[in-house]
């Protein structure tokens, strides 16, 4: 027998271990999460959930709430990390939020998910779960006219229990600190562009997930250096049980079936797009506030340079620039597909 199936297996079992180690410090740190309003009791069967951890996201927070009600999420759960400029208000007054808060590291508890996976393990099991970023909204094939119902519907017809997206950065013409957008309304009205073209994927074997670098934050800030750039592929909808986690942030889980969005076989799978809106005016001085907290990254002084690069209020935009037109475009680019759904 080739030692292949026996490497395989002790893959697996590694990976098995590694999901019970997680689950178990989701468990620990539960004791970290203060209730401060729970409507998890108005939770319907079928009803798909929201999962997000976030602090001082007050700009933001109205539009991507708004934009969750319209892709059909039922109910957002929330975990405030030691919000200051009333981002913990806003979610407490939204009728369909249930908010916990927590002041301790985000970087401790694996960037916030160990807080994240005891809500999903509590509540998400049997449900179809988008976790996302502030900053993060969704798009796909269709999402005006089908909501996340009729997306579910058309995974669970197919037998697939995740949908993979590429985090696109979203930036403006002029310099960063231009980009402003009050509270409520859409940031892409601000942040219009990004890069249509100049992405690297690798498959990695260990995790069966696909590894996506690119866009402008690999241009500007790691030319020098690319593998070092942010990982841009996501797996944000996943159908969820209590025994699954992610692993790093949402670019894989476990288990690792769950990070096969792609196909094998030719063509492409059902896939969406996750309009990332980091750079707005709010970023020059986040930036200069998370290089002091160093909460952010696993390895906080590799990312120096790119905060120091944030705080001198840069430009991202080039001629090669890419002006956002819609779902429609984004797929024409190739950088979304809707995998045969029609």
């Amino acid at each position: 027998m080739s030692a292949r199936p026996h490497r395989d297996l002790w893959q697996a079992y590694r990976w098995r271990f590694a999901r019970r180690r997680l689950l178990a410090r989701a468990i620990a740190k539960r004791r970290q999460l203060r209730p401060v309003v729970d409507r998890t009791d108005g939770i319907a069967p079928g009803d798909i959930l929201g999962f997000i951890c976030l602090r001082n996201e007050a700009a933001r927070l109205p539009f991507f709430l708004d934009h969750c009600r319209r892709l059909g999420v039922a109910h957002v759960l929330a975990v405030d990390n030691g919000s200051t400029d009333g981002s913990l208000d806003l979610l407490r007054d939204a009728a369909d939020v249930s908010v916990w808060s927590t002041d301790l590291s985000y970087r401790r508890s694996r960037f916030g998910l160990d807080w994240i996976t005891w809500l999903q393990m509590r509540h998400g099991s049997g449900h179809w779960c988008l976790t996302l970023d502030a900053d993060e909204l969704l798009v796909y094939p269709y999402w005006q006219t089908r909501p996340l119902p009729a997306l579910c519907a058309e995974l669970d017809r197919r037998g697939r229990a995740s949908m993979g997206a590429l985090m696109l950065d979203m930036y403006p013409q002029g310099r960063l600190a231009d980009a402003t957008c009050p509270p409520g309304t859409d940031p892409t009205e601000a942040l219009g562009w990004f890069d249509a073209g100049n992405y690297m994927i690798r498959r990695q074997p260990k995790q069966d997930a696909l590894w996506i670098q690119g866009g402008p934050r690999a241009r500007a800030f790691f030319a020098d250096d690319p593998r070092r750039a942010p990982t841009m592929g996501k797996v944000p909808l996943i159908r969820w049980h209590w025994r699954y986690a992610y692993l790093n942030s949402t670019h894989a889980a476990l288990p690792q079936r769950l990070n096969r969005v792609y196909s094998v076989e030719g063509g492409a799978e059902l896939s969406g797009v996750l309009l990332h809106t980091k750079f707005l005016d709010q970023i020059v001085e986040k930036s200069a506030e998370e290089r002091q907290r160093g909460e952010h990254f696993a390895n906080s002084v590799l990312y120096d340079r790119y905060y120091q690069a944030l705080t001198e209020n840069p430009t991202l935009w080039t001629p090669h620039s890419t002006r956002y037109r819609g779902w429609r475009h984004l797929e024409a680019l190739g950088l979304m597909s809707r995998g045969g759904w029609i």
